[in-house]
């Protein structure tokens, strides 16, 4: 499992926190978070600790101030900060409550939500490969020649899981899911694929024209 003090890029932040990219991006932009949790050495990253108070920032954000919310951000990273060395499952064993004044806060429910979507993450990390003798290198699911890319762009565009499957009898739910997780923390970057740019390995077998219908009356 993941160290607290592991470093995400900003899309695996987003994953993990389960928030929208560009709402990380603001976190790093504004300095929402202290500086401990931000680096830029190596592009804009945060560390995994990170995730679980960028999750609680903007999910309380209806119910508290910018102030109360800025408070127990503080409180509560000043002491992930004293245990920036141990994994996700002993932070958790820690008492999360964060009081000021009449308010009474638990970051514990955002640190195991984080924690479990960490693990998924991981697991997404693992059944992914890449081989220069498979589809050219494109990410695989492990043990397949699916593309990764494919079966998610498949789930984003709202293919039932029962048809994902049937083109794809070779891979199961758990990995579909995966794959998606896979593609939101690694977006291909470039041009995307031209609507007439076939896929490697693919076949024309007949061309022709369909003349468009024209309308009755």
């Amino acid at each position: 499992m993941s160290y607290a003090a592991d470093m995400l890029k900003l899309t695996e932040a987003a994953v993990v926190a389960h928030v929208a990219l560009r709402e990380v991006n603001r976190v790093v932009d504004e300095r929402i978070l202290p500086d401990c949790f931000i680096s830029t050495d190596d592009g804009r990253r945060v560390t995994t600790s990170a995730c679980p108070l960028i999750s609680f920032y903007f999910d309380s954000a209806r119910r508290l101030t910018v102030e109360e919310r800025v408070f127990a951000l503080n409180e509560a990273g000043s002491r992930l900060q004293k245990f920036c060395a141990l994994d996700f499952d002993s932070l958790i064993a820690e008492d999360w409550t964060v009081r000021d004044d009449f308010l009474t806060i638990d970051f514990a429910p955002f640190l195991r939500s984080a924690n479990e979507r960490m693990r998924r993450l991981e697991a997404a990390r693992d059944v992914v490969v890449s081989d220069p003798e498979i589809l050219g290198g494109a990410p695989v699911l492990r043990g397949t020649r699916v593309p990764v890319y494919d079966v998610a762009a498949c789930l984003a565009a709202g293919d039932s899981m029962h048809d994902i499957l049937e083109a794809y009898p070779s891979i199961n739910a758990d990995k579909i899911g995966l794959a998606a997780i896979y593609a939101e923390a690694n977006p291909v970057r470039g041009r995307p694929r031209a609507f007439n740019e076939l896929p490697e390995g693919a076949v024309i077998i007949e061309e022709g024209w369909i003349p468009r219908r024209r309308k009755s009356g």
